[in-house]
């Protein structure tokens, strides 16, 4: 058993570290709240305007078209990965990218061998996980340092607009998101979205004709096309980041409960094997006294 400084220490330490869990989930928890808010304001917009660009696509007449919903073979695909700068946030960063690895293994699979794979990073943690990893896919780190800004549109809609131009000039045939989607602070869902080309509704006999929307154009559908798409587009890729930084607040927050909680239980196994330590020195000073003063009887 260790003798007294040693747990004296450990306990030191393990309070130490305690008290940094602690004050790291007050962060988290402040930030969250910010991040939470921002992305449940903005999550029915972005999901109503999603739903309505591919209503409007599925519905277009009169030879009216969008370059963005145009759909052709695969031949360069990217993906966006959005994570994290820092760490201690749980699961988070390491299964976005794991995500982001299972699509050179399986849906962009031909791409990869082919080195027409692309990947896209938004934060430091899926770069560092992916550069080992995948050896003939392209690198785009020109953004990893777009999560450590103050989230706005602004800085959002530059990157997402220059996606849609590269894919209006067919560098792209495919363009996805990978992402952790907010659902609760203990909770998120780590999803593959597809960017671009923009999916239409699918209609088939089964669906109701209310569903799909006859829209009145004013002034033109081609007019209102070169405007509205992009927008909502925009719209749909910043909701993205917006999720990602709410789940990674939700994510470092419990992490560093956790890590709290277990701390106690380190402090109480610790505390009793100190009380054992003391004690078996107790009884072994008591025990040499006794047998000094037999000695000195004896003598």
């Amino acid at each position: 058993m260790a003798n007294l400084k040693e747990v004296r220490e450990r306990i030191s330490s393990v309070i130490s570290t305690q008290q940094i869990t602690k004050a790291m989930k007050m962060v988290a928890a402040a930030k969250l709240r910010r991040a939470q808010q921002a992305i449940l304001d903005m999550r029915p917009y972005s999901n109503k305007l999603s739903a309505m660009l591919a209503n409007i696509l599925s519905g277009l007449q009169g030879g009216a078209e969008t370059s963005f919903g145009v759909e052709r073979p695969v031949k360069n695909a990217l993906v966006v990965v959005i994570t994290s700068n820092r760490g201690l946030c749980g699961g988070f960063n390491s299964n976005v990218s794991k995500l982001s690895l299972s699509l050179s293994e399986g849906k962009y699979n031909e791409q990869y061998k082919s080195g027409n794979l692309t990947y896209l990073f938004i934060g430091k943690k899926g770069y560092g996980y992916l550069k080992n990893r995948v050896k003939n896919a392209n690198f785009i780190t020109d953004y990893i340092e777009l999560v450590g800004k103050d989230f706005s549109f602004e800085h959002s809609s530059g990157v997402s607009g220059k996606l849609m131009k590269e894919f209006e000039d067919g560098k792209y045939d495919s363009i996805d998101i990978v992402y952790g989607q907010f659902k609760n602070p203990a909770v998120q869902n780590f999803t593959v979205e597809p960017f671009l080309p923009v999916a239409k509704m699918e209609v088939d006999e089964d669906t109701d004709s209310s569903e799909v929307a006859d829209f009145i154009f004013e002034p033109n559908q081609e007019e209102l096309l070169e405007y509205l798409v992009p927008t909502i587009l925009k719209t749909q890729f910043h909701k993205t980041i917006l999720d990602s930084n709410a789940s990674e607040q939700g994510a470092r927050m419990t992490a560093m409960d956790k890590a709290t909680e277990n701390a106690d239980e380190i402090l109480k196994e610790l505390k009793i094997n100190y009380n054992k330590a003391r004690q078996e020195a107790i009884t072994a000073e008591i025990s040499e006294i006794v047998g000094g003063v037999a000695a000195l009887e004896g003598a």
